[in-house]
């Protein structure tokens, strides 16, 4: 396995190690070779210039008995702060919330309300310095959006922000390239397969400044990725190909262009007899994982490259009117969606309604419906998001089940 580590420089170096470090950190990446433990750790710390004679100790000590050396089953528990930093789930709490997800929503209200409204107020600064830094930034350099890839607290939203500010006034050359992007605060420093630029939180500023110096050549395969889309939808009889993030994990520019590169190689070489208009108003999405083609419950076609072209033209054909029924119905569910939600916030007085991506828009409905028959004055001033269970969050936001019981 191959490893990278930064270490942070603190030993004066000459004058020419200090222009390349600007950054403050030296790059150290090696390979893991040694099997036994002991010698990995002492080529991790040689690696990094790190003293090793208090390891050395260690290798004089008697092996010991083949019993003593047995493994005994041990879950690795994770302090609470890793997964309020990195945005993870914490499964011990999703069990706790799961078996306590019983009470019907009013008795849950009334025994959690004052907590969040406590915690709602304690995070109010850090809002008011959330939205300042987003609008500094959006004016700043033009930006369409700023997003986050994880359900993260204001707190590390506001230091994620802070350190884009930061790294804006130490370094203002290195984001010229930034202007009029999309940014997602993610789990890697990448642009992803809808243009939208992504900063790895657990990045340093150095790996950041080297994706803004790549972001020319990451715009111009972003514009051969949209050729090749237009190329695609021409063979499969102008249906649109399109990338929903928002059903999978981040897939990067690079891997989303190799992906219908190989497809458009294998239409050309045997084409579809498909009229160039018969498909107009559908969409596909084309993905390298998945074995044969299907017609998603949303309305669109999931086409693998690899699949038999011969039986993804009967599946296009076939399916063609029930894709356009499953597209007006989704679309309809978007906007009876998008009203129940702005009638939800307005009579409840809520300060906002989210849910997870994971809920669907009939869901959604359903859930907002049945809020505003309850019409619970608990929730007033509250931001509310649905969600598969009961929780308030770190900063005062009340997550409830869809399908709470009344």
């Amino acid at each position: 396995m191959k490893l990278t580590f930064y270490v942070r420089e603190i030993k004066q170096s000459s004058m020419e190690q200090q222009q390349l470090l600007t950054s403050g950190f030296r790059f150290v990446s090696f390979t893991l070779s040694t099997k036994d433990v002991l010698s990995t750790v002492m080529n991790v710390l040689t690696s990094c210039s790190l003293p090793v004679e208090h390891m050395k100790a260690l290798s004089e000590t008697p092996t010991r008995p083949l019993e003593a050396q047995r493994t005994f089953y041990r879950p690795i528990k994770w302090d609470k702060s890793y997964y309020s930093f990195t945005g993870f789930s914490d499964p011990e709490e999703e069990m706790q919330q799961a078996r306590s997800v019983g009470p019907t929503l009013s008795l849950w209200l009334s025994n959690n309300e004052p907590k969040a409204t406590h915690k709602h107020k304690v995070s109010l600064p850090r809002r008011d310095e959330l939205n300042r830094l987003k609008t500094e930034l959006f004016h700043k350099f033009h930006l369409e959006d700023i997003r986050w890839q994880r359900r993260w607290g204001v707190d590390h939203k506001c230091c994620q922000l802070q350190s884009l500010s930061r790294l804006s006034q130490q370094s203002p050359e290195a984001l010229i390239n930034l202007q009029g992007h999309t940014v997602v605060f993610a789990d890697q420093s990448e642009m992803n397969a809808c243009g939208h630029v992504m900063l790895g939180t657990m990045d340093v500023h150095h790996q950041w400044i080297r994706l803004f110096q790549q972001l020319p050549s990451y715009r111009s395969l972003h514009q051969q990725t949209e050729w090749l889309k237009e190329r695609i939808s021409f063979l499969l009889g102008g249906a649109q190909v399109v990338h929903l993030d928002r059903l999978g994990p981040s897939q990067t520019l690079a891997e989303h262009y190799s992906t219908l590169s190989n497809f458009h190689k294998r239409l050309i070489a045997q084409p579809l007899r498909l009229h160039p208009r018969s498909l107009l108003g559908l969409t596909v999405q084309v993905e390298k994982d998945r074995s044969s083609p299907s017609l998603h419950e949303m309305g669109h076609f999931i086409i693998p490259t690899n699949c038999e072209l011969s039986k993804l033209q009967t599946i296009l054909q076939n399916h063609a009117e029930e894709a356009r029924r499953r597209t007006h119905h989704n679309k309809q569910l978007q906007v009876d969606e998008d009203a129940a939600v702005k009638q939800c916030v307005q009579r409840l007085s809520l300060r906002s309604l989210s849910k997870e991506p994971s809920i669907s828009s009939a869901q959604m409905v359903t859930c907002c419906k049945r809020l505003m028959e309850q019409h619970s004055p608990l929730l007033q001033g509250l931001h509310v998001h649905v969600s598969h269970f009961y929780s308030v969050m770190q900063d005062g936001d009340m997550c409830v089940p869809w399908d709470w019981k009344g």
